[in-house]
């Protein structure tokens, strides 16, 4: 028996992806058609165009990405295209009721923000070689983050909608700030966590099975507490500053392995939410109509999340078809109940493979935080990935009544701009990471210092003959 060894290159398995491309640019356009076929019963006018422009943009990424991130993760753009593509058709499809057509309609203005998001993943996989050079930037971050969180309440420029003081207005354009502060902070509690985590992880006292930090380590889940509790009371935003707090406490616990942290977490948004319930009537009235949103007063004030369930319900199993169902009736169908809007016409089959495929794209963001070699890679994939995740549970918590509303937008899929260019950075970034999770280590030659790096980016397999 002899033993010889090869060099083995990995797949980029850029082919798989190419082909997951194809399969979700036709389930898009197959909708697209679907639903003014069933509204108007002609194929729509100008399905080539619109078929032409959203292959080449989702093409152009994956030309990208075999130039700049060989290695990538896959099924992360392929999942992306298909959840935005179907965002795109339901918009589309309430254009189609409400009478907007050509460049009046909410398509029309979230396709040129799609357009905007792509180019914005584009430039972070052009520009942001490795993702660990953003270690560099950790206290900066926080500064941008903290910004950003707090620049609606700045006079001038922030505005209240509905009954939420999140937004900023430049000229026309009205920004969510806070969807960029996300990923900033993500970034900040990355690189913070990587250098103190084994203080946070070893020291502290046991006190009923837990052990507890030690009082000067509280202090920066205290400043988070602080902040996700001024979000609340200033910017009347339940959702961000749930999201926000939930993202540190999520991090630090898998940093540090330990559940006091949670339980600690729990304890201090337990005590935000009833001072916020007791403090503020537009807390008391979300949670009224969490309870009983089909009482003759509740109906009166709000009929937005009965006629979401009625929607669903209506659906059925199987919908009643892209462009045949009555989604038009609910508030914000087109934005905050947007997964309702869709869950009326694809039905539960449709609601629960929308439902998977975020999961999926979640797992393999978890995925990527295993397989990448850096601490701070691994907690700024799980930072990323648990953002998306939590925001989702959010989102349909609130329109299926699990949590009271809150107001956010569902990934990739509601109208609006600045969630869908913060939600393609998310992407880009956690392809970036999945590239150096899946690229090979080099092989050092003997006779090459260990710091030096190697010529060649392979490995090896061993066989027995």
């Amino acid at each position: 028996m002899t033993t010889t060894v090869e060099p083995l290159t990995p797949r980029t398995r850029r082919g798989s992806e190419l082909l997951l491309l194809i399969l979700a640019i036709g389930i898009v356009l197959l909708a697209w058609v679907t639903t003014d076929l069933n509204r108007n019963g002609t194929v729509p006018a100008n399905i080539i165009p619109i078929a032409g422009g959203f292959t080449a943009l989702v093409l152009a990424v994956h030309l990208v990405l075999r130039w700049k991130a060989a290695y990538a993760d896959p099924v992360l753009l392929p999942i992306t295209t298909v959840l935005n593509g179907l965002g795109l058709v339901m918009i589309h499809r309430l254009d189609l009721a409400r009478g907007k057509l050509g460049t009046d309609g909410d398509a029309y203005r979230q396709i040129i923000w799609t357009t905007l998001a792509v180019a914005l993943a584009v430039a972070v996989l052009f520009l942001l070689r490795d993702h660990r050079l953003l270690r560099r930037y950790t206290y900066v971050t926080m500064a941008v983050g903290f910004v950003l969180l707090l620049l609606p309440l700045v006079p001038g420029i922030g505005r209240t909608i509905n009954g939420s003081q999140i937004w900023i207005s430049i000229g026309p354009l009205n920004f969510q700030p806070g969807e960029f502060a996300k990923i900033a902070l993500a970034i900040f509690f990355a690189g913070y966590l990587v250098q103190t985590r084994d203080v946070l992880s070893l020291a502290g006292k046991k006190v009923l099975g837990f052990t507890f930090p030690r009082g000067r380590d509280l202090g920066p889940i205290l400043v988070a507490w602080v902040l996700a509790l001024l979000v609340l009371v200033f910017q009347k935003d339940l959702g961000s500053a749930l999201l926000f707090f939930g993202l540190f406490v999520a991090m630090l616990y898998v940093a540090t392995e330990r559940v006091s942290w949670i339980a600690i977490g729990l304890m201090l948004f337990a005590a935000a939410v009833a001072f916020a319930l007791s403090a503020f009537t537009h807390f008391q009235k979300r949670v009224d109509l969490w309870l009983d949103p089909f009482s003759q007063d509740n109906l009166e004030r709000s009929n937005q999340l009965a006629n979401g369930l009625w929607g669903m319900a209506s659906g059925g199993l199987t919908g009643t078809g892209l462009g045949a169902g009555r989604p038009y009736l609910t508030s914000f169908a087109e934005s905050d109940f947007i997964f309702p809007s869709l869950g009326e016409e694809l039905g539960l089959f449709g609601s629960v493979a929308i439902i998977v495929l975020y999961l999926i794209f979640c797992e393999r963001g978890i995925r990527t935080a295993l397989g990448v070699r850096d601490g701070f890679g691994k907690l700024l994939a799980i930072g990323l990935s648990f953002s998306v995740a939590f925001q989702l549970f959010i989102v349909i918590g609130g329109v299926t009544r699990v949590i009271p509303l809150t107001g956010l937008t569902t990934p990739f899929m509601s109208l609006g701009g600045s969630s869908l260019l913060a939600n393609w950075v998310i992407m880009a970034l956690l392809l970036r990471i999945s590239d150096q999770a899946r690229r090979p280590m080099p092989e050092i030659p003997v006779g090459v210092a260990a710091d030096e790096p190697a010529p060649a980016e392979v490995t090896q397999v061993v066989r027995l003959t």
